[in-house]
């Protein structure tokens, strides 16, 4: 893996927000006093070509104070990697995997980088918009969680409507894990997952691809630190649209909930 830090460019400014919610101002107004990012944004990526600079703008216009973007190519093989070795500004790093590793391992590579007060997880397509971000930190920030999960299931911001059977799927996943980490979660399976970063930098990540979502679920759990959940937007993509994960991920997912919460 090679690191790209690169001469500074001049971000995209960011738009105002004419009507921020109260989160959204906490997350806008407070820059730490430490120096560091406020927001540590962790992208793993893999053949995201046609995605991936709409979205590291898309993050960069998010209402946060300060951004470290991290975005972790995973093997590509469709010019992703070519893209992003042209990309150069001071809020990014890019990290690079010779050979595609899978989700999991992506993110821990990009966690092991991360400088901010809070790490969120934020994928290379188009699904989850940064700019709910504040919603998501937020209960960090005010002091009353460590770990936050987005809900695409809950609040009254906008879904798209996709497949029947994957949301009867992840359904069934969410309910299987809650049964064995005792949590009351809508969505064990969003990538929205934000994290105090000493916490996640202190999990040890086992998963290689798509486990990683019920493997960390089971270890915050275990650890007994304070889990909140908020609604999110989602603007789910079709398999032609380039969605990836497939039933066999979702069996893995069933393997990690018992393993991660009965012998690990």
């Amino acid at each position: 893996m090679v690191g790209a830090t690169s001469e500074p460019v001049n971000p995209t400014p960011r738009p105002a927000d004419p009507s921020p919610s109260p989160s959204a101002a906490l997350a806008t107004d407070r820059a730490p006093a430490s120096g560091k990012p406020l927001l540590s944004v962790v992208i793993p990526c893999y053949n995201e070509v046609a995605t991936i600079a709409s979205l590291i703008e898309r993050v960069r216009q998010a209402p946060v104070a300060s951004m470290q973007i991290i975005v972790v190519d995973d093997g590509s093989s469709d010019g992703t990697r070519e893209l992003l070795e042209g990309l150069k500004a001071d809020d990014l790093t890019i990290l690079f995997h010779p050979q595609n590793q899978g989700k999991g391992a992506a993110l821990a590579t990009g966690f092991s980088a991360a400088i901010g007060e809070i790490t969120i997880v934020q994928d290379a397509d188009l699904e989850y918009d940064p700019i709910d971000y504040p919603l998501v930190i937020g209960p960090i920030q005010q002091g009353r969680a460590d770990v936050v999960f987005g809900s695409r299931f809950q609040g009254g911001a906008p879904h798209r409507v996709v497949y029947f059977w994957h949301r009867l799927g992840n359904g069934f996943l969410t309910l299987l894990s809650n049964m064995f980490t005792d949590l009351n979660l809508s969505d064990m399976e969003t990538c929205y997952k934000a994290f105090r970063t000493e916490i996640i930098q202190s999990i040890p990540i086992c998963e290689k691809r798509f486990g990683f979502e019920p493997e960390i679920t089971a270890k915050v759990a275990k650890k007994n630190w304070r889990i909140y959940e908020v609604g999110i937007s989602y603007y789910g993509r079709t398999y032609d649209e380039g969605k990836k994960i497939g039933w066999r991920d979702g069996v893995r997912a069933i393997w990690c909930i018992l393993k991660y919460n009965l012998w690990a």
